[in-house]
């Protein structure tokens, strides 16, 4: 399984964006893909998450009502949505899969990861 995400860059505070992720190599439809992301000094958390199968999303509190997940057009691919983005979603974004179970912000739980996305917010 190959995991790929894209569409980082630099954007000014209250910008918008659109990261896109490509899973290739998934044997059926039960996975689950999520976006976690990284900041300088900090830990890895999650930010939003997809289950394939029956659409169910989920979002953390930090960036509920501003960042959407969507399934593409082609299979195995999942956008995330940023809006009204602040300088504290500054941080590297990256997209895991997990092959089994529903949606979870459990960085554990996720084999499959991409390199990351530098998504940097300018005041």
């Amino acid at each position: 399984v190959e995991v790929v995400e894209s569409g980082g860059e630099v954007v000014p505070v209250g910008g918008s964006l659109r990261l896109t992720c490509i899973a290739s190599g998934l044997p059926n439809d039960e996975y689950a893909m999520a976006w976690f992301r990284q900041a300088p000094g900090k830990e890895r958390e999650g930010v939003s998450c997809l289950a394939w199968k029956d659409g169910q999303t989920y979002y953390t509190d930090p960036v509920k009502g501003r960042f959407t997940v969507s399934r593409g057009n082609g299979k195995r691919t999942v956008y995330l949505q940023l809006n009204s983005l602040k300088p504290e979603d500054t941080a590297v974004y990256y997209c895991a899969v997990k092959s089994s179970g529903g949606c979870s912000m459990m960085a554990s739980e996720y084999y499959y990861w991409g390199q990351g996305t530098q998504v940097t917010v300018s005041s």
